[in-house]
């Protein structure tokens, strides 16, 4: 599909590009435990900070602030956030465009949908997990020690903002290479418009006479702006479970784990 007003690569001056690069001890492009982050996204960056910022988790730049003795109020500057705020965007965007070519006979009912998983949390999730990404973050040890690195939630807002690193350095062309090669396997998975995992985990169950489905709270832990939420769900003798940092996605994460279960 011809995007009717496409967005144009980046210029300097754009209220990102100008921002200061993150300042990161050791090598945040690469790791010991698996491949570099520019071969993750078969990229070659201009401007590698970019690329840096994208990979940098806000708890890294409040750790290194907090040990050189300056004030912790950061806003998340230097974090990936504010790519994290453009690459969902780009995302959807191109997300869209590629629905709207693979489906030219639907329309925005059953298009909609669609869209809404390939960019859910879940689904950016896994993969990110699937490429590594965990072992190029950059987090504080407290946070890495923790299990940060594996959350869905950071998983999710990294990709967002690699893809927005993608699209700042080379425009809509690499960004569009991407998540072609990344998101194959969700996209050509949706045989028919997906429904909500609890949904979906529902009318399983009701379709075969069996009784809805008992979620219970396995564990919360973490500060009160930073939570780590474990859920189990439970029916026809089989249990699954789902990790997040809001309950409401780990019930869904939940959801999906059993029905896995129950449909093999």
């Amino acid at each position: 599909m011809a995007v009717r007003y496409p967005l144009e690569p980046p210029v300097q001056g754009h209220f990102l590009t100008d921002a200061p690069a993150p300042a990161i001890e050791g090598d945040a492009l690469a790791s010991p435990e698996g491949p570099r982050a520019a071969d993750i996204l078969g990229h070659a960056f201009a401007r590698p900070d970019l690329l840096r910022e994208a990979l940098t988790h806000r708890s890294a730049v409040v750790g290194r602030k907090l040990a050189r003795g300056r004030t912790a109020r950061t806003g998340g500057a230097g974090s990936n956030e504010r790519l994290e705020f453009v690459g969902d965007r780009v995302l959807g965007l191109l997300i869209a465009e590629w629905l709207a070519e693979r489906f030219p006979h639907e329309q925005e009912g059953q298009l909609g949908p669609r869209l809404a998983h390939l960019v859910s949390q879940p689904v950016l999730a896994a993969i990110a997990s699937e490429l590594g990404l965990p072992g190029v973050l950059s987090v504080a040890p407290g946070e890495s020690r923790a299990g940060v690195r594996r959350l869905a939630t950071v998983l999710a807002d990294a990709m967002e903002a690699l893809i927005g690193a993608l699209y700042l350095d080379g425009g809509l062309a690499p960004a569009r290479r991407f998540v072609h090669r990344a998101w194959e396997g969700a996209m050509t998975g949706l045989a028919e418009p997906p429904k909500d995992p609890k949904t979906g985990l529902q009318e399983w169950l009701l379709g075969r006479g069996m009784k809805l489905p008992s979620y219970t709270v396995l564990s919360r832990q973490g500060p009160p702006h930073n939570p780590v939420f474990v859920i189990g769900v439970a029916a026809d003798g089989q249990e699954g479970t789902g990790t997040a940092g809001a309950k409401r996605l780990a019930e869904r994460l939940a959801a999906a784990d059993l029905l896995a279960k129950l449909q093999r």
